[in-house]
């Protein structure tokens, strides 16, 4: 987080020697990642999944295997040439970003942009070729390589922090920017790995495989039917995020890194359950496509049970002991207490609409794989058209209220993006209704997880109320004995309340005879 100055930002541009990361610097990474990101959105792992997956497993499950292996060939070729395009293209348009998306950043910091994205654009280009290579691994159910490959892009930055920044010394004064550049070169060999990872899985599993950029091989044409709409969706959601950054980049100094560490954690159970799970069922929903609308209402129910079993709970744990995990995650150097507890309330905000953005991912899955991608992109414009509004409508008021020195304008579109995406869910189950009715989540399993996650979070409550709290400050038996070592405080606390949270959770959902665990895919 950063500190300001009167009226919320430095009045002069900041020598680059001033910068430290956490200062300035993380809303600088925020906007690099974001922009080039708006690429692997419009490319990557959805789009491609929803137009691909549903035109290569027919073939796979016709035993047109030739057929299957020009096809993906085809899109592999069409997709490189494109994402490499994209990537060239922002790279010379690079000062024309920072310049004109990013008034607000100091002259020091547009430079530093320019030159981030300059290493970025082309790491976006390689994650979706690995978009593809996950695609086609789906497609066979063979999903534990292609969902392990991204913890290399991670490993990577990690490696590049550690090495360079513990070791060097690069964490010193004056050397921050270097660490930052040194991180996006980071990021840009975790993309090439991550794909890498997956080739020696991918390259078996294609017969009669041949790259072309060809439109006339059998498929194409329905797959690019199918991605204009699906792009469409996924481009407007994605100029919401960035949309997202740039209005916060309009508020006080900070609203964009408060908006950027709440999202890694709303993000967080949305990626693990929401997107893994429908981007499983999707080659299975695509395989029931002939078998009527009953069979395809009781696998979407399947599907929705059990992203519920793990997405609330996830939602509980934000709203009840969230302050104790930003803490733990990033409360050091210039992240300070109440940048803890304006992240806290951001969370709770997206919290409150975490169900409701995972369900549509599931959703969406249903409308791909009955070769229906116009419904849910015209959801999602809708969608995006409301979280603008509603956000813009609250976040200069917020803006004006504060948490010790840190102001709440970020919890506006927080609040817009968690009404829309109810908005959003809510309609894309009305319109499913008209191909596979009854398809909601099961509605004994969905009490039991509710009663679940309630008592879970109600130890939680309990447990931070005797062992203490971050935000609200409050002394409790455990804070006390951890006196003489506070950098131990928030782990310690938020480890041991996500235990007894977590414990509780399993047992009673054991106790209560949630089958979601149980159930086997056909």
């Amino acid at each position: 987080m950063t500190t300001t100055t009167e009226g919320g930002r430095p009045d002069q541009p900041q020598p680059r020697a001033a910068f430290r990361v956490g200062a300035g610097l993380t809303d600088v990474w925020v906007a690099a990642l974001r922009t080039p990101n708006l690429i692997q959105n419009l490319l990557g792992e959805g789009t491609l999944s929803a137009s691909m997956i549903p035109v290569y497993v027919e073939f796979l499950e016709e035993g047109r295997t030739e057929d299957a292996g020009r096809f993906a060939g085809a899109v592999l070729g069409l997709l490189s040439v494109t994402a490499w395009g994209l990537a060239l293209v922002g790279m010379l348009l690079a000062p024309a970003i920072a310049y004109g998306l990013y008034p607000e950043f100091t002259v020091a910091q547009q430079e530093l942009l320019i030159h981030l994205l300059r290493i970025l654009f082309p790491m976006i280009a390689l994650l979706v070729m690995s978009a593809w290579a996950l695609g086609i691994l789906n497609s066979h159910r063979r999903f534990f390589v292609s969902y392990l490959a991204p913890v290399f892009w991670n490993l990577s930055m990690i490696t590049v922090l550690v090495g360079l920044g513990g070791y060097a010394g690069w964490h010193a004064a004056g050397r921050s920017v270097d660490l930052l550049v040194a991180l996006a070169w980071g990021a840009f060999m975790g993309g090439a790995l991550q794909l890498l990872v997956q080739l020696p899985w991918v390259v078996p599993a294609l017969d009669h495989f041949r790259l072309s950029v060809s439109t006339r091989v059998e498929g194409m044409r329905e797959a690019i039917r199918n991605f204009v709409p699906v792009v469409s969706a996924r481009g407007v959601l994605s100029l919401s995020g960035w949309i997202d950054t740039i209005l916060a980049a309009l508020l006080t100094t900070g609203a964009v890194s408060a908006l950027f560490y709440a999202q890694r954690l709303y993000l967080l159970p949305i990626s693990l359950f929401g997107m893994s799970i429908a981007a499983s069922e999707l080659p299975e929903l695509s395989r029931m496509r002939g078998e009527g609308s009953t069979a395809l209402a009781e696998r979407v129910s399947q599907s929705l049970t059990r992203m519920a079993f793990f997405v609330i709970p996830s939602a509980f744990a934000f709203l009840v002991f969230g302050d104790l995990l930003v803490a733990a995650l990033f409360e050091r150097g210039e992240f300070s207490r109440s940048a803890v507890a304006l992240v806290y309330t951001v969370l709770g905000a997206y919290a409150l609409g975490l169900y409701a953005a995972a369900g549509s991912r599931v959703l969406s899955s249903a409308y791909y794989a009955v070769r229906d991608t116009r419904t849910p992109a015209t959801i999602a414009v809708a969608r995006v058209i409301l979280s603008i509004a509603i956000g813009v409508s609250l976040m200069f008021t917020l803006d004006s209220v504060a948490i010790g020195d840190k102001r709440l304008g970020a919890l506006g579109l927080a609040v817009g993006a968690t009404i829309a995406s109810w908005f959003e869910y809510g309609l894309l189950r009305y319109r499913l209704a008209a191909v596979a009715r009854s398809h909601g989540p099961r509605a004994g399993d969905l009490v039991k997880i509710l009663g679940a996650a309630f008592a879970a979070g109600g130890v939680g409550w309990g447990a931070k109320a005797m062992l203490g709290s971050i935000y609200p400050a409050r002394e409790g038996w455990l804070t006390v004995a951890l006196t003489g070592t506070p950098w131990l405080v928030a782990p310690v606390l938020a480890g041991v309340v996500a235990g007894l949270f977590g414990v509780t959770y399993l047992a009673l959902t054991r106790a209560l005879g949630v089958g979601v665990l149980a159930e086997r895919k056909p």
